[in-house]
């Protein structure tokens, strides 16, 4: 029999929030998105907590209407680094595009990190959905959006050939021989594909996981195609228990048609959780957050979705418009649901950029509520694990302090770290290096 299933925790330290007001509360710290203390003390907080990982998120294109925390924000793999320094379980899983960014620097700067960090590292693969992404790197225009991840696609095969450029025992360091390596342990990619020719190899062996873990987070049908190909871990904006149920039966069954086993891929729903004493104070935490989104803010934030479209030529109190095909070439997914629940509920303009502008969740009350609320969609098999996003100031001490006790009790979360790497905790195989793989299919 296998082991028992086990809750996975991640948590996205967001600096002044993903809340268009959140850096105007009194008890925010209004420049926590490049304080290096801040997240310092965030990724110690999610270690004490006993949590998978900490992530960041990127962008690449910002305009006067961007949220607040994208308008000054540390760039991902840096930052990374700093907290491996100053961490020693935590994962460290970081944002970069395939859209924007060379395969053979990707690999060899996530390898890098999962050195610095023994075995930690994480990459969050992303195409990038903002057309004016294009703009900052001298491109004629934005990819679609199947281009994008057909691109996405042959990037992940020659960034994990080249962390494979390595056999685990190359480097053997033999003074008295003088013998630093051994050649014939030394693979050259020879890639030569559609988007890229990559020779190799990667100049910096294997880690003690073997490769960093691979997240993905797109929920379109191509997000989902190439995370059930090459994804360890996928991160999935779902709402309800409903919708992220479906997601994970359908993510899951696609791994399956890939010879994949479901275990081999995990589903992480990001979720909002505001703790209180009680459910009377995990509300007011909540409107209080509420209250600091005016309607000019929340058209904004709307806009992002729609590839920056302007939203203030609608009337407010009429129904949200009809966009076309505004959107579909960036988060398609979302703007997908954005219209799919404006027609279904006849919700107003105005009603829609406010819901998507302000922190709403099933995951607000007391301890044991939120707790309850994690256990039925882990146990409903919605969620292999949880994303904590913190939309409150001192919302990631309250989960940690208030709610992992709980899960602990339940026997449904850890009491302790169960292994040194990233792949260890989350319960993931180290992949066997392609051409020892080869070397063992021959004999």
């Amino acid at each position: 029999m296998g082991s028992k299933r086990t809750l996975k925790l991640g948590t996205m330290i967001h600096g002044i929030g993903g809340n268009m007001g959140a850096w105007r509360h009194p008890k925010a710290l209004a420049d926590a998105s490049v304080n290096l203390g801040f997240y310092v003390q965030q990724a110690l907080k999610a270690e004490s907590g006993l949590f998978d990982f900490v992530f960041i998120a990127d962008g690449l294109y910002i305009n006067e209407k961007s949220l607040p925390h994208f308008l000054n924000r540390f760039e991902p793999l840096t930052i990374l680094s700093a907290l491996g320094a100053v961490t020693s379980r935590i994962g460290l899983v970081g944002t970069v595009s395939t859209s924007y960014s060379e395969p053979f620097t990707i690999a060899r700067q996530f390898a890098s990190l999962d050195h610095i960090s023994s075995g930690r590292a994480g990459w969050n693969v992303v195409t990038s959905p903002l057309e004016g992404s294009a703009l900052n790197y001298g491109k004629k225009e934005h990819p679609s959006h199947e281009l994008r991840y057909r691109i996405a696609e042959e990037y992940l095969e020659v960034v994990k050939g080249l962390w494979d450029s390595w056999e685990d025992d190359a480097f053997i360091r033999d003074k008295e021989a003088g013998i630093f390596f051994h050649p014939q342990k030394m693979h050259r990619l020879n890639h030569q594909g559609e988007h890229f020719s990559v020779q190799g190899p990667l100049n910096i062996a294997r880690s003690q996981q073997g490769h960093p873990v691979i997240f993905q987070a797109g929920s379109s049908e191509s997000g989902k195609t190439l995370a059930a190909k090459s994804a360890d871990a996928v991160f999935t904006g779902a709402e309800t228990l409903e919708e992220a149920a479906s997601f994970y039966q359908d993510v899951k069954a696609r791994a399956a048609k890939y010879g994949r086993s479901p275990e081999s891929i995990l589903l992480f729903p990001g979720i909002r959780p505001i703790v209180g004493r009680t459910k009377e104070e995990a509300l007011q935490k909540h409107q209080e957050i509420v209250n600091l989104v005016s309607i000019e803010h929340a058209l904004n934030y709307l806009g992002r979705f729609f590839d920056h479209h302007d939203f203030t030529q609608y009337e407010l109190d009429k129904r949200f418009p009809d966009l076309g095909e505004i959107g579909s070439n960036g988060f398609r997914s979302t703007t997908d649901k954005i219209k799919q629940n404006a027609k279904e509920n006849n919700w107003t303009l105005r009603q829609v950029a406010l819901q998507t502008a302000t922190p709403s969740s099933d995951f607000i009350g007391t301890p044991t509520m939120v707790a309850d609320q994690i256990q039925l969609w882990f146990e409903k098999q919605a969620a292999d694990g949880f994303i904590v996003h913190s939309v409150v100031p001192h919302g990631l001490d309250d989960f940690v302090e208030l709610v992992v006790p709980l899960l602990q009790e339940r026997g449904i979360y850890r009491d302790e770290y169960e292994a040194d790497t990233l792949r260890g905790n989350l319960g993931l195989s180290i992949p066997v290096n392609r051409y020892v793989k080869e070397q063992h299919t021959i004999v």
